[in-house]
């Protein structure tokens, strides 16, 4: 379960919910970047939100009392290893990204030294903390 945000309930300790971004991590990004906790409005209804800026290039937007994944998209225009997150709630690949074949380390072979992957392993972001504003209502991101 390495690339994983995950909920745990504060009274007994039990996990509630969690979401992996990077399945099986192929390119060492690890996930380790801070996760910031607002309160916003989502199509008219407030939310209790968490935000992670990943060291993959997409950033996550969820309901941190439900882990509803409410918004997984690229914040690093160049990011290559992924098209996309599938948002569908009714697909089976429901929030997962599409991986690149291209620039698959698992799909290319042991033997094979791929490059060109976007971003590197040091990751888009990697452990300068990203800070929300709501007087602006921005994410302001290294």
């Amino acid at each position: 379960w390495s690339m994983t945000i995950f909920a745990r309930d504060v009274d007994t300790g039990m996990a509630k919910w969690l979401y992996q971004m990077t399945p099986h991590d192929e390119w060492d990004y690890d996930g380790v970047n801070e996760m910031i906790l607002t309160e916003q409005q989502i199509d008219g209804k407030d939310r209790k939100l968490l935000t992670h800026f990943d060291r993959n290039g997409f950033g996550y937007t969820m309901d941190r009392v439900t882990g509803e994944l409410l918004v997984a998209e690229k914040y690093d225009p160049t990011v290559n290893w992924a098209t996309e997150v599938v948002m569908d709630p009714k697909s089976d690949k429901y929030g997962r990204p599409q991986v690149v074949a291209q620039y698959s380390t698992e799909q290319n072979g042991e033997d094979t030294n791929t490059t060109g992957v976007c971003p590197a392993a040091l990751g888009t972001k990697d452990q300068q903390p990203a800070a929300y504003s709501p007087k602006t209502e921005l994410f302001y991101v290294p």
